[in-house]
């Protein structure tokens, strides 16, 4: 039972960026924002309309950023179907978003923040900030094609197939609003071909552009780190997060390319603490992999947890080390 609580745990931690279909480019708010650079959301009413694949891409992710809306959705995966009602909003340029479920138990989500950056990066960086960054980024990992066009949420979208160049990750479809470019569905899709989770909004009340700027995230430098992966799939940088102020205990890091990501979590296994049975486990739409090693004679217990293949979630999980220290299967 104790194994089940910390499974919805880390579910939640994983997964929330997934509730909301805009989420990559997405910074928690931690800094100061007195001097942070915003965009003018008005100003996007003036760009021209998006013309090639990686065109119709960015506009997904500045459109995400800049409109707010209510909106009604429905979640079909593995574990079922889900519905939500969906918020958004922004307040003095940051970003707010909810997420409630409407069925099976009670589910909150929420989170605030800014334009994130790619990665971690420093004043003397030329790292563009997210959306930019993001669709040249993933344009070096996925082949993006423009399919069929459809009708979704009663409004015409266009289909946006987005295929991985590797077996390292999985493939997506979106399908965006002609008229704002939001992303009004998204499928995604396994190694195998097959779909593994849909998410579509089955009802969105009149988007609008926001009277105003949106915060831009500044410049956050790597802080010192004692343990990490020593391998990774190819394109998966770190990305600037914070553990929730109830769950220190953990230790977290994520990962990301641009469109998937994978998601590190490291805590010591004490007696009376929760742990999860060792090997592949299915946690909410992610997979995961735990390991339980030994660091410097203290039992530790690590979970690597993505929407990815498995073999690459165990790849990541038996690469990880520790600075200065050796590690070990228990």
């Amino acid at each position: 039972m104790a194994g089940r609580r910390l499974a919805v745990r880390l579910a939640a931690f994983g997964g929330i960026a997934l509730m909301v279909l805009a989420a990559p480019g997405f910074a928690e708010t931690e800094v100061g924002q007195a001097e942070a650079e915003q965009l003018d959301c008005r100003l996007m009413a003036e760009w021209d309309p998006p013309e090639t694949p990686l065109d119709w891409f960015e506009r997904s992710l500045w459109a995400g950023h800049c409109h707010v809306f209510q909106a009604r959705a429905v979640r079909i995966g593995i574990d079922g179907v889900r519905t939500l009602a969906l918020s958004r909003d922004i307040h003095d340029g940051v970003e707010r978003e909810m997420a409630r479920f409407l069925d099976g138990p009670p589910v909150l989500f929420e989170r605030q923040g800014r334009i994130g950056r790619l990665s971690w990066s420093s004043e003397e960086s030329e790292l563009p900030v997210s959306p930019a960054g993001i669709s040249q980024h993933v344009a070096q990992h996925y082949r993006l094609s423009i399919g069929g066009g459809e009708r979704i949420a009663n409004r015409s979208a266009v289909r946006l197939d987005i295929e991985p160049l590797d077996g390292l990750r999985f493939g997506h479809r979106l399908w965006l609003d002609e008229e704002t470019a939001l992303a009004l569905k998204r499928e995604l899709i396994d190694d195998r071909g097959r779909v593994v989770e849909t998410f579509q909004l089955t009802e969105i009340q009149s988007p609008q552009l926001h009277e105003g700027g949106v915060v831009m995230d500044v410049n956050r430098s790597l802080p010192p780190e004692t343990w990490g992966p020593e391998w990774l799939p190819n394109g998966f940088l770190e990305q600037p997060v914070a553990t929730p102020g109830d769950q220190q205990e953990v230790a977290h890091r994520l990962y990301s390319d641009g469109l998937s990501t994978l998601s590190l979590f490291v805590d010591p296994i004490e007696e009376g603490r929760e742990r999860l049975i060792p090997g592949l486990h299915r946690l909410g739409i992610s997979l995961a992999v735990v390991r339980h090693v030994m660091v410097e004679g203290r039992p530790m217990q690590v979970v690597t947890m993505g929407e990815l293949p498995p073999r690459v979630l165990v790849q990541v999980a038996e690469s990880m080390a520790w600075e200065g220290a050796g590690d070990s299967r228990e």
